[in-house]
């Protein structure tokens, strides 16, 4: 697993150079961001069902997909009424008759933009489906402003509510799947909504569940944030990619509360506003070096040692935010088999007859 450090002083070496066509995806990303975020914290949805939804958006393919071993992926509704939805990725057939976890996947976005079916979001989950070895279930949630806080929330538990009621729609019984070992993840502010779900769940749904529990929590790079500004925002502002203050206070001002500041509950996890459940599952949380976001996530790792929750850290020191989503990168595979492990180890035991 990636090193575990304590977050500390900012690192004084160069970033690391990227390969020429990830870089220029970067930008590309980096200017269509730009693009349909205005100063007003709205989106303009007319440029984005363009650039994104046109653009970037990818249909499920229930044929197998041999490149990702042997994925496929297909659509089903959970609440048409609010155009509540998921993507499953599943292998074409079981490996063997026990039955494989589940992945509940949210994807980032700053809560504002993309959906399951944007390429690197449809790519990444076919790649844990493969290479984690988990069925993955990847939820559509509403998007802010025009869902502020806590939408994605509710959206997010309703979900699992969903899948504990009625399992995954479409598998036919090909895939066996075990909803005792669920597992929710997600990168940037799904890695948020992963921590809040995890929570709800723990605390008010999961004592009368019927199939579903949640065995543990991956929050990949998880946005948190608060008023100050922390050092690793201040050094790695204009270096790092993807991230910047203007960004990331978009993303705050679109989704919180009107009138709301970043130090509300939602973005801003500290001992005084983390009342963590006592179900609350074990987690691993996955920090990149070059993340402006890291000493958040290193705050939040901090609140659930203090607060006595299992927690483990992947940690990448060159990594910058939003990486795994490029499989071209070495921690890209890396921090799947640290996955991998972390779902193995903490999947519930086998029922006995």
């Amino acid at each position: 697993m990636g090193k575990d450090v304590a977050a500390g002083g900012e690192s004084s070496r160069r970033p690391p150079t990227l390969p020429l066509g990830l870089r220029l995806q970067l930008i590309g990303l980096s200017a269509a961001i730009d693009a349909v975020e205005r100063r007003d914290g709205t989106v303009n949805r007319a440029l984005y069902s363009v650039l994104v939804e046109h653009l970037m958006s990818v249909r499920a393919d229930p044929a197998p997909d041999a490149a990702t071993g042997a994925v496929r992926s297909f659509d089903f509704t959970i609440d048409a009424a609010r155009g509540l939805w998921a993507r499953v990725f599943a292998p074409a057939a079981a490996a063997s008759p026990a039955p494989m976890p589940v992945m509940v996947y949210y994807h980032g976005g700053g809560f504002a933009l993309f959906s399951p079916a944007v390429a690197p979001f449809d790519g990444v989950c076919r790649r844990l489906c493969g290479e984690v070895g988990v069925v993955v279930v990847s939820v559509n949630y509403r998007l802010a402003p025009e869902h502020r806080c806590p939408a994605a929330y509710d959206d997010g538990v309703d979900a699992l509510r969903f899948l504990d009621g009625n399992g995954i729609p479409g598998l036919d019984g090909d895939v066996p799947v075990d909803l005792a070992s669920c597992f929710l993840a997600g990168e940037s502010a799904g890695g948020n909504i992963v921590h809040h779900v995890a929570n709800r769940w723990a605390a008010t749904w999961q004592p009368t569940a019927k199939n579903l529990r949640v065995a543990g929590m991956i929050p990949v790079q998880p946005y948190f944030g608060g008023e100050e500004r922390t050092p690793s925002e201040l050094a790695l502002e204009g270096v790092a990619p993807v991230v910047n203050l203007r960004r990331s206070d978009f993303s705050w001002k679109a989704f919180l509360p009107v009138s709301a500041d970043r130090d509300h509950p939602a973005a801003h996890v500290t001992d005084e506003n983390a009342e963590l459940a006592e179900a609350f599952p074990p987690a691993m949380v996955v920090i990149g070096g070059f993340d402006p976001l890291k000493d958040w996530q290193w705050r939040y790792v901090d609140v659930l040692r203090r607060k006595g929750k299992a927690v483990e850290v992947a940690e990448f020191p060159d990594a910058f935010h939003g990486f795994y989503g490029f499989p071209e990168l070495a921690d890209a595979g890396k921090v799947l088999q640290d996955m991998r492990v972390f779902v193995q180890s903490n999947r519930a035991p086998p029922a006995t007859a």
